[in-house]
């Protein structure tokens, strides 16, 4: 393939990290979390999805989303919930925790991740980092629409650099040294696309979805092509030439897998492209239009609003209040 077709989604959707706790609680305990979207104003201002992760750094404790069945984790496991449901942490199953706003609020000129400890017991010690991963959900991304509520990943599995990473957090967040919560940021951005990956290979044959389409020797050859040339004037036709497929059997393959038919893919994905040009560089809207493939600014404006909802220059509009930070706020 000419295009890392993850890595280039990754980027139009502007993933970014922050390390927000270090956790230290000893048996009897149990933490838990808000839904991502009533804390995302507070720890991560003007983004529009936010994901939750925790690191088992010692020890072991249960986790899972609130009124399901949790899982037990041991030290080295990363645990992410990418739907940003409400979810506890405790070292026995089925344990609620006390809930608050007021936990994530940064005072002005602090450092993260805060340093908690945890009311419990006298029983064996857990450590967590914990933290968040924010992106973009619309106008589209396609990794978030097929990721499972809850993925659990071991850094002790398969060797290379997660495990590296793992210990990198554990020092850094233990340390309080000048950088460490960019490093933090950093790592835990690298640690999500490891987990990605690692759940990528593990999905079964039988598996649809984006990136059961990504792992598929045709349709994911159709979405590097396009994903490598979104501006060039595709049909069906040309793009099952580049696939080796025949035009039926590409569309009902890319189908099947991916949830919606190649042309369709295209449409949305220029429109992520061509908002992440209008919100984040100076260009204008019948640059973005020219840039993303459409010969006109009008039809390109009528397909932005079918998609968006608004046309390109309100949208742009709005997603500056929107980022705009809040007074007193800590970005």
């Amino acid at each position: 393939m000419s295009t890392d077709v993850l890595s280039d989604v990754l980027r139009a959707v502007r993933l970014t990290g922050a390390a927000y706790f270090s956790v230290e609680a000893r048996a009897p305990f149990a933490a838990e979390a808000l839904p991502a979207r009533e804390v995302a104003p507070t720890v991560m201002p003007g983004v529009e999805h936010v994901l939750e992760y925790h690191l088992v750094t010692e020890g072991t404790c249960w986790g899972g989303i609130v009124g399901e069945e949790p899982v037990l984790l041991q030290e080295g496991d990363f645990i992410v919930f990418p739907q940003g449901d409400a979810h506890v942490m405790s070292s026995s199953p089925r344990m609620r925790g006390a809930v608050s706003i007021d936990t994530y609020r940064r005072p002005p000129g602090s450092q993260l991740p805060f340093s908690l400890r945890e009311a419990g017991g006298g029983g064996p010690r857990t450590q967590l980092v914990c933290g968040f991963l924010g992106c973009d959900a619309r106008p589209f991304n396609p990794l978030l629409a097929t990721l499972p509520r809850t993925i659990r990943v071991s850094t002790r599995e398969g060797g290379g650099w997660l495990e590296s990473l793992a210990r990198l957090a554990v020092t850094e967040s233990a340390g309080g040294r000048p950088g460490g919560e960019s490093v933090l940021a950093r790592a835990s951005e690298l640690m999500f696309v490891e987990v990605l990956r690692r759940y990528l290979g593990s999905l079964p044959p039988e598996q649809t979805g984006w990136l059961a389409g990504l792992r598929d020797p045709f349709v994911g050859r159709a979405l590097a092509v396009l994903h490598d040339r979104p501006a060039e004037p595709w049909t069906v036709e040309s793009l099952a030439k580049e696939s080796a497929l025949s035009r039926s059997a590409l569309a009902e393959r890319f189908t099947h897998l991916v949830g919606e038919a190649p042309m369709q893919y295209l449409t949305r994905w220029r429109m992520q492209l061509a908002a992440t040009l209008l919100r984040s560089r100076n260009v204008s809207v019948f640059e973005a239009a020219m840039e993303v493939g459409y010969a006109s600014e009008a039809a390109f404006s009528r397909a932005f609003k079918k998609v968006v909802g608004l046309p390109p220059a309100a949208w742009r509009e709005g997603q500056a209040r929107q980022e705009a930070p809040a007074e007193g706020s800590v970005r």
